[in-house]
């Protein structure tokens, strides 16, 4: 690579402890495997509500000013979730396979190359996405009678717009320090940006002196989203991670998509299958009166605090799978695949138990209403039921991406999602007079079925198949 092509340039590997103190996978057994699996996925679990945090907090601060700003903030959130940070979650799963088995094989400037492409390639997603965003009054207006409601949702979006680049920059960077076993940067850099947070928050938006109202809450989270890239760009620089950057090429951005976008697309389609599913489910819910709705409220938040441990685990899982590929490691691929499946159990039962016993104080956390919190509790039985599958369907989902199989993620997704759980819980929810819970005992049998089926085909891997499929999928 020739001068004008980099800017950071490469260096020699040993001058970096990331690779430096690299464990041979090869001389893991199934003990020290699942300390380090559950060591590392507790650190990052950290790190993913920490993240979790930055739209808690734009929630929380809209609350405060009122309730149809709290309204606005959380259609906003929901509908960026949807067209904007599912597809970003979604295209870096491209990165799960191809960075990580980079690595393994010790090819570590590949692993810079493919971060370059697929930043690139999310960047030009962000064009067209924009102008979703900024005319999203005219669309929301279509469904949305409140013409106040849209008008602050499209002024939400419109600024959290200018912020996108930051969050795929990062998102993409995330994966580029997690391929290289460098769990803890994550945690550090969002332990800052909380900071960042707060300050922000109170500036902004609680201190009456200095707030400037509604618009507070996009502006912070703006700032948030390009905190996030800078820190990150700082501890590579300063700290740890540039052995895998090669420096940085316009021909290397912008030449041969067509391997990331072939792992991209299925992976946009399984992580658009689940977002879009919840967001029916509470669609529906709303049919069913405002109690309902507000139970439904209290569940998919409880669901989502309890995914970030799940996730967690997968995204890990995710990575290793792709170390093992990348050395041609397969033993110790079914050793994690065997650590994969019992942290699934354990996390899956403990999630259970946790929901069944605790219920009526986690309902009482949200809600002092009587009626409320009788509902609530009772939908949460079928939300300990919905997590002990899920804990199967997202770790399993894991391995899937490590494996570069995301077409077989996608493909029951949709399947399990839209041919099962909406519309058998829409039959239970309208025809058998279930409501609200019948949309949820859809969902169970949904999740359920998807977790069975990904398990069947996780535990039927060809390792050698696997492996040659991902090589010429990586071709350039």
């Amino acid at each position: 690579m020739n001068s004008e092509e980099s800017v950071l340039t490469g260096v020699r590997e040993h001058d970096y402890r990331s690779i430096n103190e690299e464990v041979e996978s090869d001389r893991l057994g199934f003990v020290q495997e699942l300390k380090l699996v559950i060591c590392s996925s507790g650190i990052l679990s950290i790190s993913f509500f920490l993240q979790y945090f930055i739209s808690v907090m734009a929630i929380y601060s809209a609350g405060r000013l009122g309730p149809s700003q709290l309204a606005a903030v959380q259609l906003a959130v929901s509908t960026f979730n949807v067209t904007g940070n599912a597809i970003y979650q979604g295209v870096a799963t491209s990165l799960d396979a191809f960075c990580s088995r980079a690595y393994g094989q010790k090819k570590y400037h590949d692993v810079g190359n493919y971060f370059q492409k697929c930043a690139c390639l999310m960047l030009c997603l962000t064009v067209p996405l924009s102008c979703v965003w900024i005319n999203s009054g005219f669309l929301l207006s279509k469904i949305i009678s409140d013409t106040e409601l849209v008008y602050r949702c499209q002024s939400y979006l419109r600024i959290i717009t200018f912020g996108a680049p930051g969050l795929l920059l990062f998102e993409a960077g995330k994966r580029f320090l997690l391929c290289q076993r460098i769990v803890h940067s994550i945690t550090y850099i969002l332990s800052f940006v909380v900071v960042v947070n707060l300050i922000g928050n109170y500036f902004l938006v609680w201190n009456p002196k200095t707030s400037i109202g509604f618009l507070g809450i996009p502006i912070v989270v703006v700032i948030l989203y390009w905190s996030l890239p800078i820190f990150t760009l700082l501890y590579v620089i300063f700290k740890d991670g540039k052995q895998c950057w090669g420096g940085f090429s316009l021909k290397i951005c912008f030449s041969n998509w067509f391997p990331l976008m072939k792992l991209a697309i299925p992976g946009i389609i399984m992580v658009e299958a689940e977002y879009l599913a919840f967001q029916a489910l509470n669609f529906f819910a709303a049919s069913f009166g405002t109690t309902a709705l507000a139970a439904q409220s209290i569940c998919s938040t409880m669901g989502s605090l309890i995914f970030q441990v799940n996730f967690s685990v997968s995204v890990l899982i995710s990575t290793r799978i792709g170390h093992f590929i990348g050395s041609r490691d397969f033993r110790g691929a079914d050793i994690l695949i065997r650590i994969a499946l019992i942290l699934a159990s354990v996390i899956g039962c403990s999630s259970f138990f946790f929901i069944i016993i605790g219920r009526h104080i986690l309902a009482g956390f949200f809600t002092q209403d009587e009626k409320l919190l009788e509902k609530a509790s009772k939908l949460l039985i079928y939300l300990a039921f919905n997590q002990f599958a899920d804990s199967f369907n997202v770790i399993c989902g894991g391995i899937l991406r490590g494996q570069g199989r995301q077409n077989i993620g996608s493909i029951i997704n949709l399947v399990c999602y839209y041919l099962i759980a909406l519309p058998i819980g829409y039959w239970f929810a309208f025809h058998q007079n279930m409501k609200v819970f019948g949309l949820w005992y859809g969902l169970v049998l949904g999740v359920f079925v998807l977790s069975v089926l990904q398990v069947f085909h996780i535990l039927r891997s060809d390792w050698n198949l696997i492996a040659k499929n991902l090589q010429e999928k990586s071709r350039t």
